[in-house]
């Protein structure tokens, strides 16, 4: 433990994610689920509204009683942004170490993950109660956790040569180039609420494609995408922080705004050359085709509704869907 002790504790009903998930569901969404959606949103708006007060109101009740009517959800949405942003910087100010590992589920927040300066960060790709389960087991053996992938789930074994290389990877390139959209189910799914390559729906970024995902999704149209690219070209096409698992957004320096957001920032993934995921062979052989070094990459799910577990999951979403996977 590195002679590490704690400092403070803060008795119920104070928390910054409880107050987080009150306000996304003062706006209209499902708390416990949609926090990210509130996040995205939060671009739209201005911190206007002092939610500080509220932070010491039982927020499991929710704040109907506590906000008046009438509020812009846009800045609603900015104002906790802003107030879980200040009191995470205020709580790393409080960490002495340059190793600082980040908890729970307001470790998704990925816009407050990229404030932090100066610190060699791990965020657990699962960090709600899942990836909590996953220490509480490896304290109870008494052994470190070995990570090394995010991919654990569910495996669908398809069409693998004899090599390790994906016949379908040229298929896949094919049919982005044909239809500019399409799904992978392959490999084993990944542990985690991000789509990291094995359960992904995959877009060209090249084009105006954002309404025409959000449509397949059934999703906002305001909302963004994330970006998948070759860990090589990364640095030309954005700046800031970036990782394999999607957790920090970096400002983009190019002109595809199917991967930008409204505040001209995109949640990046890295897709390194020792990627367990056939992602990597699908953006080598989509950058030798396009000189493109990235794909628009969102989650193979219907908003709402479970991933993409199994090929018959698979072949039910191409059914409804009208979109190819493979």
């Amino acid at each position: 433990w590195d002679n590490m002790k704690k400092i403070k504790t803060w008795n119920y009903p104070y928390s910054l994610g409880l107050l987080y998930s009150a306000i996304t569901k003062r706006i209209g969404l499902n708390p416990n689920q949609d926090e990210y959606i509130t996040m995205g949103m939060a671009a739209y708006g201005e911190p206007t509204y002092d939610l500080e007060p509220c932070l010491l109101e039982n927020n499991h009740r929710g704040l109907k009683e506590i906000l008046p009517t009438g509020l812009r959800y846009q800045d609603l949405a900015a104002s906790v942004q802003a107030l879980y942003e200040r009191r995470l910087l205020e709580l790393v100010e409080k960490c002495p170490k340059e190793n600082l590992i980040i908890m729970g589920g307001c470790a998704l927040n990925c816009v407050a993950n990229s404030k932090i300066k100066n610190k060699n960060i791990w965020i657990m790709p699962s960090p709600g109660d899942a990836g909590s389960a996953l220490g509480a087991a490896a304290l109870v053996h008494k052994k470190k956790l070995e990570w090394k992938h995010p991919y654990l789930g569910h495996n669908i074994d398809r069409e693998i040569s004899p090599n390790g290389r994906w016949r379908n990877a040229k298929d896949v390139v094919n049919e982005l180039l044909r239809t500019k959209v399409c799904g992978v189910a392959n490999g084993r799914a990944e542990f985690g609420p991000r789509a990291l390559g094995n359960r992904s729906l995959l877009g060209d970024p090249r084009y105006d494609i954002k309404d025409t995902v959000n449509d397949i999704k059934r999703r906002e149209k305001f909302r963004p995408f994330a970006p998948a690219i070759l860990e090589e070209y990364a640095d030309e096409y954005f700046e800031g922080p970036m990782n394999e698992y999607m957790q920090f957004v970096a400002k983009a320096k190019h002109d595809y705004d199917s991967v930008t957001h409204v505040d001209g920032t995109a949640r990046v993934q890295i897709v390194k050359k020792d990627c367990e995921s056939v992602i990597r062979q699908i953006l080598e052989q989509w950058y030798e085709k396009t000189g493109c070094p990235m794909l628009l990459n969102t989650s193979l799910n219907i908003k709402g509704m479970p991933m993409v577990n199994t090929w018959a999951d698979a072949e039910e979403f191409m059914r409804i869907y009208n979109v190819k996977i493979f």
